[in-house]
């Protein structure tokens, strides 16, 4: 699985805050129509930065699209909207047990997340992306997408912000 870089992130032992994950889960909030300075925040439980974080220091702090990465290292990012992956996302937690089926962590005290339909896990649906998952077009029909579809739209990185821009 590749794993790519975050930086300012609590789990790092280094001074920058350098991760590599091979999935992270962030919340991008929209606020109210002309509100400044930035009309999108970013909630990411495990950065540093400012909880929440307006999303272009986020960007620019978090993701860094100026440090170069080898193609095999690009970042992408699955845009799913809040009330759709509520309904859709469920997790029986198999991915934190080793093979034999010991747990690697300690696992939240919460249940299991089913579906609304009653699948039980569907995370690697979500986080396996490919390069040819990246959404071409902009504007409406990806934003309709966001909104409707189980596993909403993939943006590279240069399109995440371009992307919340354009939501009305």
């Amino acid at each position: 699985m590749v794993k790519i870089p975050l930086w300012h992130q609590k789990a790092s032992s280094r001074a920058d805050g350098i991760v590599l994950w091979d999935y992270h889960v962030i919340c991008i909030q929209r606020k109210g129509r002309g509100e400044s300075p930035s009309p999108h925040l970013v909630w990411d439980l495990d950065s540093s930065l400012p909880f929440p974080c307006p999303i272009a220091r986020y960007v620019s702090e978090t993701i860094r699209p100026d440090f170069q990465t080898f193609s095999e290292f690009q970042r992408y990012f699955r845009i799913v909207h809040a009330p759709v992956f509520l309904r859709c996302f469920a997790s029986d937690r198999r991915h934190m047990k080793d093979s034999v089926g010991n747990w690697l962590h300690q696992p939240p005290l919460y249940q299991p997340i089913v579906a609304e339909d009653g699948t039980v896990h569907n995370l690697n649906e979500y986080f396996d992306i490919r390069a040819t998952d990246a959404a071409t077009g902009t504007g409406a029909d990806m934003t309709n997408e966001v909104f409707t579809k189980k596993l909403g739209v993939v943006v590279t990185e240069s399109q995440l912000e371009e992307f919340f821009s354009q939501i009305p």
